[in-house]
């Protein structure tokens, strides 16, 4: 079933998910919204503003050269209008029309902003591809690229960008004065954009003697202290919003209000940051592209605390460790995370050109900026953002003990990895279904494995695709069968309520983890259950085996007979060959050949799917607005085997 958002349906279910302190700030929020409809006041008349968070000399001499080769090209295709935002290639960004949608053609409404529908997408377009150029992180490139090179094509860019953009969407008019992550992560850019253009001669005009700037960063910070996201969508918005406003507050101390919205960012963003972090590290929206996220955004907040010398609360610092730490510990020997939940490619701050591999950069400026454990995984990459965060953040040695050893399990979050021999790494899923009572990022995706050989997805998380006007494939790509799981009488684990809502939560706990290294002998153990189908409880029992290459699956369903469907996606890389109940599989890495088979369970009956639309099945997401076809195998029965499901994965030599 497809539910869609904006229904009178949609607005009871949101309703049941808020607590009544979250109803009562909602409704000042309405209340709010219709009193600045007709009171708009003027920013604040500022003299001698000043802006000094600049950048310690030096800092770009330590940028490592191929970095900033990667970069200068990528802020050279950005000249020549060329850029890709979710899938779509865009040819038009040396005069954008901020308010088009390239992919349907579609302009978003004029008008007061919180009348614009913009979940509608047959009367904006999609917001995504309207939104995204609106973060302004192309023009952090094209200002990265000046402070470099010194080239003042690149600032003469920026400058007029962001005196169009200023132009089009005055205060609450329109499409970009919507949503508070937008305005957060548009104020930490423009902070960025200041600081890199430090040394370029136009750079106080475009900023601190410009009165149309001034007014514009004044009303980004009184809307993000007007409206912030509350209870059950504090998820990684409220971060933005935090880390933004104080970002801002603290490099453009112009305002009168600056020292109090300063102080509440930095309440907000320790507040939220711990409730967004469980303690071993990991994000608890359980979506490993929001963990990037949160700690981008985070580490950016903290260079600008240190650049300002605003005291920061040692917890902020201890759950950015923490965060790091969980990083370097759940990658695979390619330096990937997982590919758990909801994935939208969002960046906190971008100063990297095309081919920077983003988590090789969390780790490197985590490295930077806390040091490296000795079982931290090499970064061989490299990036222009970690030193220049690095020429920011002071160094504090932690007043914690770390991690001796390289955690494989993580309780609170559920989450397991088992690795074996050469490059084998499988993530299992055991956790709770996402964050707050509406799990807004989180996919139906109870007991799910990863598994990779070498870094290639073999059995693949297909990842998210998409949010906002597609609802059958926003559905797909988060369902049960979507997923490396078992899926009964056709229904998800959980209950979806909309495109961001879950009203009924799949229950699952871990029961066994046997995380010792199976890389050259002995087996790697998980066990774990889930209660999603209320009179079923579906336990699955995973073995990783080093000397036999092998990972055994077991899934047992205890309660009555029900239809049973069991997939594994395969990744794109993979080709099957599927004759009865087992796959031959094969790929290639790096011009090797490489082979595995696939002994799926006999009392399924089994067939491949791949590219089906009608419904959707067998499709792979490597990032947001981007799908290509992929194999899934799909097996169909019941559930009332005493023995259970037994699938065997044995890598050839």
């Amino acid at each position: 079933m497809t539910v869609s958002s904006g229904s009178p349906g949609w607005y009871l279910r949101r309703l049941s998910r808020m607590g009544p302190r979250e109803v009562g700030g909602r409704v000042g929020d309405v209340v709010r919204r219709r009193r600045w409809r007709s009171a708009r006041p003027d920013c604040p008349i500022v003299t001698d503003a000043r802006f000094t968070a600049v950048l310690p000399a030096g800092t770009t001499a330590a940028i490592p050269p191929d970095a900033a080769k990667r970069l200068v090209a990528e802020a050279d295709r950005l000249m020549y209008g060329h850029a890709e935002f979710f899938g779509v290639v865009r040819d038009d960004l040396v005069d954008p029309d901020w308010w088009c949608d390239p992919k349907t053609g579609r302009r978003a409404p004029w008008g007061y902003a919180f009348d614009v529908p913009y979940r509608n997408e047959d009367a904006v377009g999609d917001i995504k591809q309207i939104w995204e150029p609106s973060r302004h992180q192309y023009l952090t490139v094209l200002a990265a690229a000046y402070a470099i090179t010194g080239d003042e094509r690149y600032a003469e860019r920026v400058a007029e960008h962001l005196r169009s953009w200023w132009a089009a969407n005055p205060p609450l008019r329109g499409v970009h004065w919507i949503s508070g992550i937008e305005l957060g992560i548009r104020l930490l850019s423009w902070v960025w954009i200041r600081r890199l253009l430090d040394g370029w001669p136009g750079a106080a005009a475009l900023f601190e003697d410009n009165p149309v700037a001034r007014n514009q960063i004044w009303h980004h910070q009184r809307w993000l202290a007007a409206f912030p996201s509350r209870g059950s969508s504090a998820n990684n918005h409220v971060i933005a919003e935090a880390a933004g406003q104080f970002a801002a507050a603290c490099a453009f101390e112009w305002f009168p209000s600056s020292a109090r919205w300063r102080a509440g960012a930095l309440r907000s963003l320790e507040r939220h940051l711990r409730g967004n972090t469980f303690v071993s590290g990991l994000n608890r929206e359980l979506a490993t592209e929001y963990h990037g996220l949160v700690l981008e955004l985070a580490l950016a907040a903290v260079a600008e605390a240190d650049a300002a010398d605003v005291p920061v609360p040692a917890s902020v610092r201890l759950v950015l460790l923490r965060m790091t730490d969980a990083l370097a510990a759940v990658v695979d020997n390619r330096l990937q995370p997982p590919r758990q939940g909801d994935a939208d490619d969002g960046h906190g701050l971008v100063v990297d050109g095309a081919g920077t591999d983003r988590w090789a950069s969390l780790l490197a400026t985590g490295d930077a900026v806390f040091g490296r454990l000795a079982w931290w995984p090499a970064v061989t990459g490299t990036d222009v953002r970690t030193p220049l965060l690095a020429a920011l953040i002071k160094r504090t040695e932690p007043s914690v003990t770390r991690p001796a050893e390289r955690p494989a399990h993580f309780a609170d979050a559920g989450l397991t990895i088992l690795r074996g021999p050469e490059e084998i790494w499988c993530r299992c899923d055991g956790g709770p279904h996402g964050f707050l009572s509406i799990a807004a990022h989180a996919h139906a995706d109870a007991l799910s494995l990863e598994v990779r050989h070498d870094g290639v997805d073999v059995l693949a998380d297909p990842g998210t695709y998409c949010y906002h006007g597609q609802p059958e494939w926003r559905q797909y790509f988060r369902s049960t069968l979507g997923h490396n799981t078992l899926q009964l009488d056709g229904d998800d684990q959980s209950l979806s309520g909309g495109p961001f809502l879950w009203t009924r939560h799949a229950r699952s706990r871990v029961l066994a983890a046997d995380t010792s290294d199976a890389s050259e002998a002995g087996t790697a153990r998980w066990c774990a259950e889930h209660e999603g189908y209320q009179d079923s409880v579906h336990r699955r029992r995973v073995e990783l085996t080093a000397a036999s290459r092998e990972l055994k699956v077991v899934d047992e369903v205890h309660g009555p007979r029900r239809n049973a469907r069991l997939a594994f996606h395969l990744g794109p890389a993979i080709t099957a060959d599927l004759v009865g109940n087992r796959a031959r599989l094969s790929w290639t890495r790096d011009g090797e050949d490489r082979s595995a088979v696939l002994d799926l369970p006999g009392q399924l009956s089994w067939r491949a799917h791949r590219g089906e639309t009608d419904p959707p099945l067998g499709w792979y997401s490597a990032g947001f607005g981007r799908k290509e076809p992929s194999t899934t195998l799909v097996g169909t029965g019941f559930s009332d085997g005493a023995e259970g499901f037994t699938t065997v994965l044995r890598f050839c030599g």
